[in-house]
């Protein structure tokens, strides 16, 4: 599975934007940015206001990278 954390933290690199400017717009502190970073999961409601903030619907790519559940069951 992929950590949401790091594609965020990709998905603010590739818009060249600052770890200050993130913690600001999501009114954290910078250490809990990085700590977001590490995280394999995150609370929806973070991750909605993330999306806004970034552009970026990461719901989506979460769910386009849901294992197959049929494929799981046939096992």
């Amino acid at each position: 599975m992929i950590s949401i954390g790091q594609l965020i933290k990709e998905e603010l690199q590739a818009q060249e934007r600052t770890v200050s400017w993130f913690a600001r717009k999501l009114h954290l502190d910078r250490s809990n940015v990085y700590r977001l970073f590490q995280k394999n999961s995150i609370d929806t409601d973070l991750l909605g206001r993330i999306s806004i903030i970034l552009g970026r619907n990461f719901f989506e790519i979460l769910a386009n990278n849901l294992p197959d559940r049929k494929n799981q069951q046939d096992n």
